[in-house]
């Protein structure tokens, strides 16, 4: 099920006239997806909604986060730059913010 927050985020990747597919599977052994691949700057997204539950699981337990770093630095030696934002980065516009910025779109 997609949340919210990435269902926004790909809304505003649409409104930004960026490229991207969905639950990339990128690891050739291991069954690890990055919630988004923006596929013209080999870029992957993570959203990230758990951090404000208050409570330590999932990807905020010391398990979860170790899950998350081994993921993201086997992605940075494949070749891909990753962004992580929290949901509530993209529900307060935070991360399209930042693509417009970075990316040189303009925002619709």
């Amino acid at each position: 099920m997609r949340s919210i927050p990435e269902l926004l985020f790909a809304k505003h990747l649409k409104e930004l006239g960026v490229k991207f597919e969905r639950e990339v599977r990128f690891h050739p052994v291991r069954r690890w997806r990055f919630d988004f691949v923006l596929t013209d700057y080999r870029i992957a997204v993570e959203i990230c909604g758990s951090i404000w539950k208050g409570r330590a699981g999932g990807h905020s337990s010391g398990f979860g986060l170790q899950r998350d770093f081994d993921k993201r630095n086997a992605g940075v030696m494949l070749g891909y730059r990753i962004l992580t934002f929290s949901s509530r980065d993209v529900l307060y516009g935070r991360a399209k913010a930042f693509l417009v910025e970075h990316l040189g779109k303009k925002a619709a």
